[in-house]
């Protein structure tokens, strides 16, 4: 998050926080960044209605000129997060640097095993640890996950690049932008085009 908002070509203005993620370690750690960049943050569950609310707070908060963390999922979501939890990753899990397909390398991004589980590390074990997937010079992932561009302003998007051929990882994930864009297309004329798009009339 602070790789993106620290852009200076940053066009994301609020974000819905993984209500999954936030129930095992809370939410207190987005309150800097909320702080800091001056953008709303909403904690927010899966379901439809959790989705819904948790735009309208964020929306609300833009409007209202607000730069908060709400919790729109509190029904499973703390404040401090499962704090048990929280202790047996910090004992399995250590924070390392990261690369991240489409972006490069964000420092502190990542998790790495202690020492104590050293042995069941498979990039040590296998000797991968320097292997590198080569990325395609066409996708523009990294720009659609910055929200800097749109899927359908990629060349490769519903051509070479397609949930069963995906080129990154906004396709390769049911979640991905990419793959939303793809599966809720519609067909006019001859042509398919997404829904939401500002040209589909």
């Amino acid at each position: 998050m602070e790789a993106i908002l620290g852009s200076s070509d940053n066009q994301v203005q609020g974000f819905l926080a993984a209500g999954h993620v936030c129930t095992v370690m809370g939410y207190e750690e987005y309150e800097p960044i909320a702080k800091k960049y001056k953008v709303p943050i909403v904690v927010t569950g899966f379901e439809p209605l959790d989705l819904l609310q948790g735009i309208y707070m964020c929306v609300s908060q833009l409007e209202e000129g607000r730069y908060e963390v709400e919790n729109q999922y509190a029904r499973s979501v703390r404040r401090e997060g499962n704090v048990p939890a929280q202790q047996l990753a910090a004992k399995v899990f250590r924070v390392v640097h990261r690369k991240w397909r489409g972006i490069g390398e964000i420092a502190h991004s990542g998790l790495g095993l202690t020492p104590e589980f050293a042995e069941f590390d498979a990039e040590t074990r296998f000797g991968v640890s320097a292997y590198t997937a080569e990325e395609d010079t066409e996708c523009i992932s990294g720009l659609v996950m910055q929200g800097a561009k749109k899927p359908e302003d990629c060349t490769a998007y519903g051509k070479r690049c397609t949930p069963d051929h995906p080129l990154g990882p906004p396709m390769v994930s049911s979640e991905g932008a990419c793959a939303a864009y793809y599966r809720y297309r519609r067909l006019r004329n001859g042509d398919w085009v997404n829904l939401g798009s500002k040209n589909h009339g």
